[in-house]
């Protein structure tokens, strides 16, 4: 018996321990987003600026002291000069506005992307540009729409948009990369997959076999059709497969409206390319990297980085980071499963 309280004893310890860490970890996460709570908003880097310090960061560094101390005072004086320059001169360089967009099942970047696109249609000269950096590789159609949407506004309004692609627009990441008037993909970026998918599990045979009975019920033939736990009809079937086809002719035809020159016939097959592919296959129209693009823009250009940051309460980013967290599970068994396609 004692040796019985003992045991529970040192479980109920580990238990309130446990339950303790938790309350702390919720209480740390609870202060930092109310200190952060008025963190949304617009912000711009000048990346002119930015590649300038960190040239000057590295000459200063491969030198002795005295020489160091002579690069910075003559780097100072040139700022100082090209400032005051700035400011008498009515004349402007064009400018380039650049922003990024990290796909999801859910395009929830769309949220901030809205915003950053609206931030540059107020302010957008002839001459200036915008620079998409995208990473993309699909998820839920009416979701990544809505952000192809954001990239039609751009066009529309004439402002010129170049997608760069470094490592992936796919799907519903290639339907935002074709609103583009350029698209430029790094040699490995995995472009195309011009396809729709739905695939769910089917428990009906394990419920069955338990003796749970499912049952729905619904009004309208065919508010609900193939289903996770009824037991599915071939007329289910064919009519997702309806639903699915319909989905990919709306998709292809969003892809020609920007793409005129593309076999449709040849690259619609949900099928994916690497980049010095895509760029035989009119998917792309340029070899390179967004870190190239940029480099040669600061040398005639005023390059900004636009980034519209949006709050989200604590309770939604948990959920954000466990969707997250599933996503990158899911993304981690495709890659084992493709795992033949990687260099060894």
């Amino acid at each position: 018996m004692e040796d019985f309280f003992a045991s529970y004893g040192l479980f109920l310890a580990k238990t309130i321990t446990f339950v303790a860490a938790v309350l702390v970890i919720i209480a740390a996460g609870t202060a930092a987003s109310r200190k952060v709570s008025g963190g949304e908003g617009l912000k711009v880097e000048n990346l002119n600026e930015r590649y300038r310090k960190l040239a000057g960061t590295l000459k200063r560094s491969v030198v002795n002291r005295k020489a160091a101390k002579a690069l910075a005072k003559a780097e100072k004086a040139a700022a100082k000069k090209a400032a005051k320059s700035a400011a008498k001169s009515d004349e402007t360089r064009p400018r380039t506005f650049v922003v990024d967009f990290k796909g999801d099942i859910k395009a929830t970047g769309v949220a901030a992307l809205r915003e950053e696109v609206s931030a540059v249609l107020a302010v957008a000269d002839e001459g200036d540009e915008v620079l998409l950096r995208l990473e993309n590789a699909g998820g839920m159609v009416h979701e990544h729409g809505l952000a192809a949407s954001q990239l039609v506004r751009l066009r529309e309004a004439g402002v010129k948009l170049t997608v760069a692609v470094d490592r992936v627009a796919a799907s519903g990441g290639y339907l935002m990369a074709c609103i583009a008037d350029r698209i430029v993909a790094a040699p490995f970026a995995i472009l195309g997959s011009i396809g729709v998918l739905a695939q769910l599990p089917n428990f009906n045979r394990m419920l069955d076999n338990h003796g749970v009975e499912f049952e729905q019920i619904a009004a309208g033939k065919y508010k609900r059709t193939v289903t996770m736990f009824g037991k599915n009809t071939e007329e289910d079937r064919d009519k997702l497969r309806q639903e699915l086809e319909d989905v990919h002719r709306l998709f292809q035809d969003a892809v020609g409206r920007y793409r005129s020159d593309l076999d449709m016939e040849k690259v619609a097959t949900g099928e994916h390319w690497y980049g010095t592919q895509a760029i035989e296959l009119s998917l792309a129209d340029e070899l390179a990297t967004s870190d190239e693009l940029l480099v040669k823009a600061v040398e005639d250009r005023d390059v900004y980085k636009v980034t519209y940051e949006v709050k989200q309460p604590l309770p939604k980013k948990v959920l954000h980071s466990m969707d997250a967290l599933a996503e990158r599970a899911a993304d981690i068994l495709w890659r084992r499963l493709q795992e033949s396609r990687y260099l060894r």
